[in-house]
């Protein structure tokens, strides 16, 4: 049978979930996997309500002590969740904390003993009132006890605050700041050596992004987060209008090394134009897609891609990812006429982290309505998909948006385990793995 029908329809589920599904907790297990979830090459091994704060976003895992911690952000709540994920088919809710109100808080991440939080302007269409204050910049904290993070000190831009950011260990943060006297969000170099005293050590615009300069053709701006070479001398990242290469052997002057361009002619969503780089270092490759931003497709085409970065001076474009198609029986016949928010959004990006699965031959990709997507890319020049998880259609959602009641997986993260990790807007924590071909053999037990 091929691999594009070999799948389930109605997420059958073991007896306990079952049991759980209909109001009676299986033994050992809290919150039981939610029934009607669809998957190729995908089974189901836990799930967690996140303590009743549906929308979790971005991820972050840490082994200590023998055992795992998985640190979300979230879409509808203000503030950070723990989760003990030691036995994955009985995740354990830790701790819920509080962030600042009116502001996003739905983005951090983390390396060793060190988190960092961002925080930034949020909309009324998200549910931020516009009459009220709001925090921006970025909380850092010491989680050298992991299930009681210490904040030890907050640096602010002066302006919107930060969005999409990366610490992947050792003196420097890189964040994607909103900045006095810039259009859009630009590259800051922070300086943490000194946690609790941290200071900026270089920035990075687009030309066009400093107010006064004559802005370039299409959208601009850095949404993050920046990724760094494993010698930490260049930083590749989604810089729209395009992918970019900098030199940051000067911290304090980085460099245009390289630049490809992808809007237009596609996505022309502000800096979503180009939203994830997940390089590949050992094979001088970049792994590069957009962010759906319109809801029902009602807008350019969005896109996952590979890119030949062996002349980081000129990538260029090596092949396009295929588009998922829906399920066979699917009561509609593309994912546009679904509803909500259609095409990538995220990957599996904190590879620095020691526990994290390093980028083989898979790629996971988010993708809103269509849940989770897995791409074979063995063969750079054929990339195939191979597995997808979509979690159950929602009763209602679980925040202002989307406007359609609908499934929207927002991140992925997996551990060296193999466990696969999923965050949408309208469900809490999911735990899976991908049973399909070229799976990485676990390296941590």
């Amino acid at each position: 049978m091929p691999a594009s029908r070999n799948f389930c329809w109605r997420g059958l589920l073991s007896v306990a979930a079952a049991i759980g599904a209909i109001g009676i907790a299986a033994p050992g297990r809290a919150d039981p996997i939610p029934t009607g979830w669809t998957a190729n090459h995908f089974e189901p091994v836990g799930y967690s309500a996140m303590d009743n704060r549906l929308g979790a976003f971005k991820m972050a895992i840490r082994k200590i002590n023998n055992r795992w911690y998985l640190y979300t952000g979230h879409l509808w709540h203000y503030g950070w969740s723990i989760v003990d994920v030691t036995d994955p088919k009985d995740p354990k809710f830790v701790k819920f904390i509080p962030g600042p109100e009116n502001t996003w808080t739905i983005q951090m991440t983390l390396h060793d003993n060190i988190m960092v939080t961002a925080l930034q302007k949020s909309s009324p269409a998200w549910g931020a009132d516009p009459s009220k204050p709001n925090a921006e910049g970025i909380l850092i904290w010491d989680i050298s006890d992991p299930v009681n993070p210490k904040q030890v000190s907050e640096w602010k831009t002066g302006a919107t605050g930060t969005h999409r950011n990366s610490y992947p260990g050792g003196k420097y943060a890189y964040l994607s700041a909103g900045m006095p006297g810039y259009d859009t969000n630009i590259l800051v170099i922070l300086d943490v050596s000194d946690p609790a005293h941290p200071k900026e050590a270089g920035r990075w615009s687009m030309p066009g992004q400093k107010q006064g300069e004559p802005h370039g053709n299409g959208p601009q701006g850095f949404h993050g987060p920046a990724m760094i070479s494993p010698d930490g001398k260049m930083a590749s990242m989604g810089y729209a209008p395009g992918v970019i290469n900098l030199d940051i052997t000067d911290i304090a002057s980085p460099r245009l090394i390289g630049q490809l361009n992808f809007s237009p002619p596609f996505l022309a969503a502000g800096s979503q134009s180009l939203h994830s780089v997940l390089p590949l270092w050992d094979r001088q490759l970049l792994f590069v897609s957009s962010e759906a931003s319109a809801e029902r497709c009602a807008e350019a085409l969005n896109f996952a891609a590979l890119v030949d970065n062996k002349n980081p001076a000129q990538p260029r474009l090596m092949s396009m990812l295929p588009l998922p198609a829906p399920p066979p029986g699917a009561p509609y016949k593309n994912f546009c006429e679904k509803g909500g928010r259609f095409g990538p959004h995220n990957t599996n990006q904190e590879t620095h982290l020691p526990d994290v699965e390093k980028p083989g031959n898979l790629i996971y990709l988010t993708y809103f309505n269509a849940g989770l997507r897995v791409f074979d890319i063995k063969d750079p020049v054929m990339p195939v998909e191979t597995g997808w998880f979509i979690p159950p259609q929602p009763a209602a959602n679980a925040g202002p948006l989307p406007k359609d009641v609908v499934t929207q997986t927002e991140d992925v993260l997996v551990d060296t385990r193999g466990y696969v990790y999923i965050t949408d807007k309208n469900w809490g924590l999911w735990i899976t793995r991908y049973t399909g071909p070229d799976q990485p053999a676990p390296s941590d037990h």
